[in-house]
């Protein structure tokens, strides 16, 4: 863009052309006076995506200029628009002097604010971070890899510092960005070009922020000799032999690439970046987006502001504390030793009765997280440096009451908990020079920011508090001026003053002008006043605004100084930082247990999941009465196939399992009366399904495509809950597969599984499997409609109770009396064949696959070379008409489509010719 050629335009114009070319990309936030003016494409832009006028003021080139333009005060609400729709913003602002310029005042640009790259307290959502995140594909430019592809993911947050690294297939990659949710994604431009297809189904189907830019930097950022200098220079060592990353030269490029974009956009180095935290895949549970949707997690299924299980244990007093529990709760613990320690300090504040104390002290702390990144920038306000101040002693006075309870006498605690004290103890041992240093310098109650003064505390600079005197004694100079013009002028209504545009003045009334001294000089004309300047008041003007400036100046020179003072200091204050949201996270889970009648799980060495009294940690919040159940996963016992009417609880009784797993392996007690769970790597779902029309999947398309995951991927110490499987297509298709699948999970894959079906043939796997079990949530008719008991049973459900639930449903009186008569008549005609054969009885299908002990992804046909099925095809029209009334989702079924399904099956069988 530098060979454009702008002579035709006027100066100003070249001028916002050049600096507008060094930033292509983003938003060029041009700072003319008061206002920050966008001019061409961006003007047009803006005003689109914030409602602000687009107008045209003067020409350039012979072409009127399109501009709009936001105030200077209002800068930040508009950036913090403009982010979360994923656009960045160039800040431009004049460094000239305008009395020295000729032609257009320097300007430069001093900062870009990205979505991966914010600090400003004001642009950032105080409880998730926004990282920005980078990928290095370990087969990029190489062809036909016959080994799993895999790429190298890194992560900074811009406003802690903290950076993470890990190495995972491409298959699992975009789980893994759904997880960390990155504001921005970097990839080389020889990436962008080799891997476009995945990048483009990442940036389609990885619901993260509103819109996650995907941005092909130039390889050179990628290029792994300078990333590892400038990784030892941010990290402030002189090697990497002492991290992790000396033989990892994906991980070097990919952190090495975050650097420098950071240090572009923040326009400095990036200096404060914590220790890189490798992320080891085996080391937490592995819950990919279908199963953190499913379980809702931390967002909703339906509604954008519903129950989640992060909104019901976040009662943490902290920001950051909200922010490290949405960390564990995506990402939990396999570490038996480190879930311990955490389940300790849970149990001492609960033990304690200190979790509300701990809560209230812990709300007087600021977020020193982030402070102390801003330390390093330079950026931090006055406000947030007393907060700082006020926050340093709380961790500290946290941990003595906690030791205090401790010192009662006969007491025991255990080891663990103990353990965890010291190592808060630890955190809170800081500086106590940090404090004074602050005290010392900065008011009580200082200015908003550096620049309006009033920030450093009297007494602390002499020559500071010498020109603040100069300036404070305008007032009692103004006063003492005008009673003596006031006398020796006779003008009674003459006023001296001050005006920030004008400076000092006396000001006049048009009809004393034949009173006005010789020695006056007009310097303002009003409409009826004239204001005059003398030489004794420019004299006090010079000397005044002059101290004012001097003062301000001295103000900011002292801030800075303070900053740079306390820089050094940070990697102990995001010590502190981490010990407080570690505090706080713990109490959060000690409160809910407290409130709720939580019980500590016991953590076993082999697989399986044993609930005694088990509720559904959000949903008990939501009704008056949760009717608890137990559930039984052993090695010997791991398939649970659970039947029962629509609305009965089967889908509720399977998430409350899976989250009672989750909050015991992230240290929390959790909603039962008693439980022991097991080793867990992985955590899948298969639950209700919808299309996915821009990938071209239909819903059952997308229902097989998650199956396949399972089934692929699932081992021994896997959960897997599936929903209802199958009802995508024909009844006799979804019946095998749903049966080919359940008896897959059993056999082959052996984990532990909760299988909600329907289709009431599958029940018949607990008959020829010893580690299947039938269970029912039971209910009941009274008076012709269905209660709903909400207990689980063992044995299958009696009958679905399909019309009854239609009833509740609100279809028609007259609808649901057809519907009965068909039932019935479909139910005589059925009896009048003889007992239905099991369709996956071993009688029937002696040699079948199905029934025999291989590989499900065997297949293979009858030694009669017959249908396996032809035993069950007498009348098979009314058979199916029945399988499908069994199978019928009376939940999402609308009353028209019912009366349209009732006609057809009246077709169906309605005997020929009649």
């Amino acid at each position: 863009m530098s060979s454009v050629d702008l002579s035709a335009h006027t100066p100003m114009m070249r001028q916002y052309l050049s600096i507008k070319a060094e930033h292509p990309d983003a938003l060029l936030f041009y700072r003319m006076g008061d206002f920050y003016e966008m001019f061409y494409e961006d003007a047009r832009k803006a005003a689109q995506l914030l409602s602000i006028t687009l107008t045209k003021r003067g020409t350039s080139a012979g072409e009127p200029i399109p501009m709009a333009g936001v105030p200077v005060q209002a800068l930040e609400q508009y950036l913090a628009r403009l982010v979360a729709l994923g656009q960045s913003v160039a800040i431009c602002e004049q460094i000239g002097d305008p009395a020295a310029s000729k032609g257009p005042v320097e300007r430069k640009v001093i900062r870009t604010i990205t979505p991966g790259t914010l600090t400003d307290a004001q642009l950032l959502p105080e409880r998730e971070d926004r990282p920005l995140a980078a990928l290095v594909f370990s087969d990029a430019g190489r062809r036909g890899a016959r080994t799993t592809p895999l790429v190298t993911l890194a992560t900074v947050v811009a406003a802690s510092g903290r950076c993470t690294l890990t190495t995972l297939p491409e298959a699992e990659l975009e789980a893994e960005i759904e997880r960390i949710g990155p504001g921005e994604l970097l990839v080389s431009e020889a990436a962008a070009r080799n891997k476009s297809v995945l990048l483009e189904r990442l940036r389609l189907h990885a619901r993260t922020t509103p819109v996650m830019p995907i941005l092909a930097r130039p390889d050179w950022q990628f290029d792994v000799a300078r990333a590892g200098r400038t990784i030892c220079e941010a990290l402030g060592i002189q090697t990497l032999h002492a991290t992790e990353l000396q033989e990892d030269e994906a991980g070097q490029a990919a952190i090495g690439a975050l650097l420098v974009y950071l240090g572009q956009n923040i326009g400095q180095p990036f200096r404060h970046l914590q220790p890189i935290e490798r992320v080891r895949r085996e080391a937490h549970i592995i819950i990919d987006q279908v199963a953190r949707r499913n379980l809702e997690l931390v967002r909703p299924l339906q509604e954008e502001q519903g129950p989640t299980l992060l909104s019901r244990m976040d009662v943490c007093a902290t920001a950051a504390g909200s922010r490290l529990l949405r960390q564990w709760l995506l990402a939990p613990l396999q570490d038996r030793t480190a879930v311990h320690a955490r389940q300790a300090l849970v149990a001492l504040l609960l033990e304690k009765d200190m979790a509300q104390p701990i809560g209230r002290l812990l709300s007087q702390a600021a977020d020193i997280e982030r402070i102390a990144s801003r330390i390093m920038l330079g950026s931090a306000r006055p406000r947030e440096l007393v907060a700082l101040r006020d926050s340093l002693p709380v961790l500290g006075a946290c941990v003595s009451q906690l030791q205090a309870q401790l010192d009662v006498p006969g007491a025991e605690t255990e080891p663990a908990a103990l353990t965890a004290l010291q190592q808060l103890a630890q955190a809170a041992d800081i500086d106590p020079a940090i404090g004074e240093r602050l005290s010392a310098t900065l008011l009580d109650e200082p200015a908003t920011m550096i620049r309006d003064g009033g920030v450093i505390r009297p007494g602390f600079d002499a020559q500071l508090d010498e020109l603040r005197d100069i300036d404070a004694g305008c007032d009692g100079f103004l006063a003492e001026m005008e009673a003596r013009e006031r006398e020796r002028t006779g003008i009674a209504t003459l006023k001296v003053g001050y005006n920030s545009v004008h400076g000092f003045y006396i000001e006049v009334g048009r009809s004393h002008a034949d009173r006005i001294p010789t020695e006056y000089r007009r310097r303002q004309t009003l409409k009826a006043a004239e204001r005059y300047i003398t030489p004794e008041l420019k004299a006090f003007e010079d000397k005044a605004l002059s101290a004012r400036e001097r003062a301000l100046a001295r103000e900011r020179a002292l801030y800075e100084q303070l900053l740079t003072e306390l820089a050094p200091h940070t990697p102990a204050l995001q010590r502190l930082a981490a010990g407080l949201a570690h505090l706080d996270v713990c109490q959060a889970f000690a409160q809910v247990a407290g409130q709720s009648g939580w019980s500590r799980p016991g953590l076993l060495a082999v697989p399986g999941l044993l609930v005694k009294g088990g509720r559904h940690p959000v949903v008990e919040g939501m009704v008056e009465q949760f009717i608890a159940n137990d559930c039984e996963l052993t090695p010997q016992r791991r398939l649970l196939i659970i039947t029962g009417p629509n609305m009965g609880g089967k889908s509720t009784y399977m998430r409350q399992a899976a989250l009672i797993a989750i909050l015991a392996w992230c240290g929390s007690f959790v909603p039962a009366t008693a439980c022991e769970v097991g080793p867990i790597d992985r955590i899948f779902t298969r639950i209700g399904a919808s299309d996915d029309l821009a990938g071209g999947r239909s819903t059952f398309m997308v229902e097989m495509t998650e199956a396949a995951v399972i089934v692929n991927a699932a081992t021994e110490r896997s959960l897997v809950l599936v929903d209802e499987i199958g009802r995508g297509t024909s009844t006799f298709d979804g019946l095998s597969l749903a049966h080919a699948i359940a008896r897959h999970l059993l056999v082959q894959r052996r984990c532990l599984t909760l299988f909600a079906t329907h289709y009431f043939e599958l029940t018949s796997l607990a008959a020829h499997e010893d580690a299947a079990v039938n269970l029912h949530l039971s209910a009941t008719e009274h008076n012709g409609r269905i209660v709903f008991l909400h207990q689980v049973q063992p044995g299958p459900a009696s009958k679905s109770h399909g019309l009854q639930v239609a009833k509740l449903a609100g279809l028609p009186a007259g609808l649901l009396r057809h519907a009965q008569t068909l039932l019935q008549a479909l139910e005589e005609n059925a009896a009048d064949q003889g007992p239905q054969l099991d369709l996956f009885a071993t009688e029937t299908l002696q040699d079948s696959t199905v029934a025999s002990d291989v590989p499900a992804s065997d297949t293979q046909e009858c030694e009669n070379g017959g249908e396996p099925f032809s035993s069950l095809r007498a009348d098979a029209a009314a058979q199916q008409v029945l399988d499908e009334l069994r199978a019928l989702d009376l939940d999402a079924i609308t009353p028209r489509q019912a009366a349209e399904q009732l006609h057809r099956w009246r077709e169906v069988l309605q005997p020929s010719g009649s």
